[in-house]
């Protein structure tokens, strides 16, 4: 009974010596990125990183290329805001300015893709304010896509390189930014993923909602609110309505209200319920 009881206790003090670590940690790379994850665990020649702690979550990295360890905080609890504060506000409008973008596209995209929340880790490993993959922060230069900073810069610069591909197509730009540039070119468009059209959807929406809001004072102030503008399948309880135009394009012209088209993406809501789920 004694030498079993001894027998757990070193089994313990091995367990917690273990480099599979539970405290949420930085992993530095030689070439000067860095992921944050939440436990480690060696394989052979290569550490698998978890990003969360669902087993499921992970990626795997060369032992080789990793430097070392750094502890880090835990992170806090997700933080959901409809708009930036004024610090994050002023790096979203620099961000934009050195990538001819308009701020009021990148905060709709960062609200849809972390509320605002500079600590969002998606169960798919997508980091930060603008969730951004491993692999696309490395290409974008990003060498820690938990610093709001940084990750709103690479993932300003990759949606404006998104852009620029799908010359200025929204629709397409937005999704493959949420579901990948190869599945938009293998469906020739935003494909029929109901996880990706009601995020383009949600993003449109609420970027024509600060548009909307900014040309009000163009409207004919003798007519109604109702005559100024028509009913979509946007419209809600307290939300101002949209009028729907011919084609989702976007106009980077920092000085253009520029404004996306709610009729392509009202219609990508109508195909939500009738497309078949694609794996």
């Amino acid at each position: 009974m004694k030498l079993g009881y001894q027998l757990g206790i070193v089994a313990a003090l091995i367990f917690l010596a273990s480099p599979s670590a539970s405290a949420a940690e930085m992993a530095i790379l030689r070439n000067g990125f860095a992921i944050r994850h939440e436990r480690r665990e060696t394989l052979d020649t290569v550490t698998r990183l978890y990003l969360l702690k669902a087993p499921d979550n992970y990626i795997d990295v060369p032992a080789a290329e990793i430097v070392r360890f750094e502890a880090v905080d835990s992170p806090l609890p997700p933080t959901v805001r409809s708009a930036p504060d004024s610090d994050l506000d002023a790096v979203v409008s620099a961000a934009s300015k050195r990538n001819n973008l308009d701020p009021d596209l990148v905060n709709s995209v960062i609200l849809a893709e972390s509320g605002f929340d500079p600590n969002a880790v998606s169960p798919k490993g997508a980091q930060g304010l603008m969730q951004l993959m491993p692999q696309t922060a490395a290409r974008m230069g990003v060498r820690n896509a938990m610093d709001p900073a940084a990750n709103v810069e690479g993932g300003t610069r990759y949606l404006g390189e998104l852009l620029v591909r799908y010359h200025h197509d929204l629709s397409k730009a937005l999704a493959a930014y949420n579901a990948g540039p190869e599945r938009v070119e293998q469906y020739h468009g935003v494909p029929p993923y109901p996880e990706t059209l009601a995020y383009v959807a949600r993003v449109v929406r609420d970027f024509n909602r600060k548009k909307d809001i900014q040309r009000r004072p163009l409207q004919d102030p003798s007519r109604s609110p109702d005559q100024n503008s028509e009913a979509t399948l946007f419209d809600e309880p307290g939300q101002p309505k949209l009028a729907p135009l011919a084609m989702v394009r976007y106009t980077p012209s920092p000085n253009a209200l520029s404004r996306a088209a709610i009729s392509d993406a009202a219609r990508l809501i109508s195909m939500m319920s009738s497309s078949p789920r694609v794996d």
